[in-house]
Formats: C-alpha cells, sequence, structure tokens
C-alpha cells in the first residue's frame, strides 16, 4: 500500500512539473475569444522544432506568475497558426500583447527583465488614432508648434499591409514615445481630407513631421527597427517638404475628384470618349444644318 502512496506522489510530481514547464495552449478560436474578452492577454506564436520558440518560452514560463500577478493578464501559446501572419513578418517564434485586443509586437531582446518592463510600461495602446477634425489641433505640423514631432502611418481598412502592421506600428510607438509622437490616420475614412492634403496616394504610407518639414518614408521595409531608426536619424536622406495648410472645403472637394479619377482611369477615359462623342455629334449636326443652306443659295442664284 505505501509503495502504491508513493507511486501516485511521484506521478502528481512529475504530473505539476510537467503542467508548470510550458505554456498553456490555445487554437486559434480560443485565442481569437480571449483577445476580444480579456483586458490583458500575453501569446507566444510557436512552431514545432524551433530552438529559438523553446528558448524564448522558458523566459515566458519564469514570467508567467509576474504577468499575472501585475497585469492579471493570460499567458498561452499558440502553435503552428496562420493567425501568426497578421502580426509579425518573420512569424515564428513572435510574442504579441494584447492590450484591450490592440497588438504589441515584442522586438526587444530575449530576456525575462525586459520582457516584462516592456510590457508594463505599454500597458495602453501607445499609438494615437487622428482623422480630419483632429489632426491640425493635436499636432499643429503646418506651424510647428509646441506638440513635438509626429512620425503617422496613413492607413486604410481594405489595405491587408496596413492591417499587418498595426502590431508593429505599436512596437514603433513603444520604442519612440520618450522622443515622439506616433499616430495613425484612416485615409479612407474619417482621415479621407488629411490624405489628400499630404497628397497620400497610397496605402500604407509614412511620413515624419518635424518642425513645419514633412519626410515620407520609401523604404520597401516596414520593420520596427527600420522605422524606428528613419524617424530618429534617417529622415536626413529624404527630402524635405514643406508642410501645406490645410485645404479649403472647394479646394478639397476638387482635390477628391482628381483622386478619383486618377485611381478609376477607366471612368476617366470613357467619360473623356462620352466627351468626344458628344462633340462630334455637335460638329457632325453643325455640318448638316449648314449644307441645306449652301444648296437653296445656289440654286437661287441660277434663277436670277
Amino acid at each position: 500500500m505505501l509503495i502504491m502512496w508513493k507511486l501516485a506522489f511521484l506521478i502528481l510530481l512529475c504530473y505539476g512539473k510537467t503542467a508548470s514547464s510550458s505554456l498553456e495552449v490555445v487554437n486559434d478560436d480560443e485565442l481569437t475569444n480571449l483577445i476580444r474578452g480579456e483586458k490583458y492577454v500575453v501569446v507566444l506564436f510557436t512552431k514545432d522544432d524551433c530552438d529559438a520558440c523553446d528558448n524564448l518560452e522558458n523566459e515566458l514560463i519564469g514570467l508567467r506568475e509576474d504577468l499575472v500577478d501585475s497585469l492579471n493578464a493570460w499567458v498561452v501559446k499558440s502553435v503552428n497558426s496562420p493567425l501568426v501572419r497578421l502580426y509579425n513578418p518573420t512569424k515564428e517564434p513572435a510574442l504579441v500583447f494584447f492590450r484591450h485586443g490592440v497588438p504589441l509586437l515584442y522586438d526587444g531582446p530575449v530576456n525575462d527583465e525586459e520582457i516584462m518592463y516592456n510590457f508594463v510600461s505599454n500597458k495602453e495602446p501607445v499609438v494615437k488614432e487622428l482623422w480630419d477634425e483632429t489632426f491640425e489641433h493635436l499636432t499643429q505640423v503646418a506651424t510647428g508648434a509646441t506638440t513635438g514631432d509626429w512620425f503617422v502611418m496613413f492607413y486604410s481598412a481594405d489595405c491587408v499591409e496596413s492591417q499587418r502592421l498595426q502590431a508593429r506600428w505599436e512596437a514603433v510607438g513603444a520604442r519612440l514615445k520618450a522622443r515622439l509622437n506616433v499616430a495613425r490616420v484612416d485615409k479612407q475614412s474619417k482621415g479621407g481630407a488629411t490624405g489628400r492634403r499630404f497628397n497620400i496616394r497610397q496605402t500604407p504610407t509614412f511620413v515624419l513631421f518635424r518642425l513645419g518639414k514633412m519626410y515620407r518614408y520609401n523604404l520597401p521595409k516596414y520593420d520596427v527597427a527600420s522605422l524606428s531608426a528613419f524617424a530618429v536619424d534617417w529622415y536626413k536622406n529624404a527630402r524635405a517638404e514643406h508642410v501645406p495648410v490645410p485645404k479649403s472645403p472647394f479646394d478639397d472637394f476638387v482635390q477628391m475628384i482628381a483622386d478619383y479619377l486618377h485611381d478609376n482611369p477607366l471612368i476617366w477615359q470613357a467619360s473623356g470618349a462620352g466627351v468626344l462623342l458628344i462633340l462630334l455629334v455637335v460638329a457632325i449636326t453643325k455640318i448638316l444644318r449648314k449644307s441645306p443652306k449652301k444648296k437653296q443659295g445656289s440654286s437661287s442664284k441660277k434663277s436670277k
């Protein structure tokens, strides 16, 4: 009997060690429900046979109790999930901190103290959402006044790349928040006039506003390090543009029509063909109207 109790105790002990030596695994549906329903969720996206994934998981296991105590956060992992593509272009391993559903991609070293500091320091979303009514008032980019520099991402809801950038853009905001403001503007809806003001043709587009000048980020790389480096120093290599003042309602309406025709060339071509057809019909009508008069004049002269 004593041997049986010892055996049961060893089984429970081994089970406890095994359970505590790995993170809880959730499937995609469970993860989606956690993100929607919980205030703070820490997710490790991992895959099979990945040493880097195992190293990051080990650091996170050591932090699990601290994250639960300080943030009341869920700490889970997702294995071989396609959802990782929404948050990190390099895929696994990816460590993402969701705050009220807003993702922040961790982009620092594999170190428990760094991870803890990053998450506790960014319990709320960092990136500010701006629109037409608030942009100039908050940024004062036309006057270069007292609100500081602004690094702005222009995005649109139907742009897949824009949506995949949210976690990285939050990481840029977390890295730069002591130096400047990081924001985003929905060019397709509430920020349409602002997008037209700065001649934003496509999304995503990144613009740094500094001391009355604007600098466009034209590099093809959208990683956290490249975007952050541009805002801090690389912008000096970009062409400085004067910040245009807000357009009048009439000028903005004209620009909106011009942009629409530019983005929809078939409509422009069809309308142009329609105008040419109308002009051709008018010209033929005038010719036909003039022709009988000439014939009548010549016959009258012959009769005289």
